[in-house]
């Protein structure tokens, strides 16, 4: 009978662990799960104004790859307003000749101190809505768009979006920009690579890529013609869908044509950049 009753005491033992490491295996493969999907149908959460800072370097170079030329713009981009609004301030320029040259005085931008608009990057393609722009100001129109675009790929895939699955978000898209040119994406691809913290929040991590994009320009006399490859990644807090950090990198190879000159030269423009939260709510 002992015998008996301490054979059955074991089996009840070896029972119950197999039940427990059971129940840890399947909590573990549930709470695995949830977190490795991203919330559904979720708006971004915009609990008041909200300012971020993009800086972008333009470096200009030859087919040799020795520099010519280095221009950087920073501005303060602020979402979060009223009426879904946002809004542009202290934008600036410096530029510096070379690769080692230094920066001369910031130019401000004061065609873009105050510039408001609605919360939409559809709009921003329209011809009128650049109309207090200076036309040669490409640069600052850049700004504009490159935020638009990150928070588009940051903010509004979470639905399609897999972890470790590329994603073909946008294929033969041709983009009209009003007072510069054409730009033609031809695949870009967003891809969720993993979690990661920014600013004591959880994020998911995206990637995004698009090569081999046909792009010409023609603004204030100049001509190019050329393509582009851009990509980066950004950082999306699960909980609000805020960007608490983005990064951009293009580079531009083309033909150009400087205003009264009949011949061209290869140039290659590369830029990059950061867009990070200076104050949030």
């Amino acid at each position: 009978m002992r015998i008996r009753t301490t054979s059955v005491f074991i089996t009840a033992l070896v029972l119950w662990a197999t039940c427990g490491l059971l129940s840890q295996s399947l909590l573990a493969q549930s709470s695995s799960a949830k977190t490795w999907s991203l919330p559904q149908g979720t708006t971004v959460k915009d609990l008041g104004p909200r300012t971020y800072r993009f800086t972008v370097d333009y470096t200009t170079a030859n087919t040799k790859g020795e520099t010519l030329r280095r221009q950087r713009l920073t501005g303060e981009y602020a979402r979060g307003l009223a009426g879904r609004e946002v809004v542009w301030k202290n934008v600036t320029e410096v530029d510096a000749d070379g690769a080692t040259g230094p920066f001369g005085a910031a130019q401000k931008r004061d065609f873009m101190e105050g510039f408001r608009y609605h919360n939409d990057l559809s709009s921003t393609l329209k011809p009128e809505f650049f109309k207090a722009f200076p036309p040669a100001a490409v640069f600052e129109r850049n700004l504009v768009w490159d935020t638009g675009m990150i928070e588009h790929f940051g903010q509004d895939f979470f639905e399609h979006l897999k972890l470790n699955q590329p994603y073909h978000s946008i294929s033969d898209d041709a983009v009209n920009m009003p007072d510069v040119g054409t730009f033609h994406n031809r695949d870009v691809v967003l891809e969720w690579i993993g979690r990661s913290q920014r600013n004591g929040q959880d994020c998911a991590l995206i990637n995004y890529q698009a090569f081999f994009n046909p792009l010409e320009i023609a603004n204030g006399g100049m001509t190019l013609k050329g393509r582009s490859d851009y990509w980066g990644q950004i950082w999306v807090s699960v909980a609000t869908k805020q960007i608490e950090y983005g990064t951009l990198n293009e580079s531009v190879v083309g033909e150009m044509k400087l205003p009264g000159q009949d011949m061209t030269q290869t140039i290659n423009v590369f830029r990059s950049g950061t867009l990070e939260p200076v104050s949030a709510k």
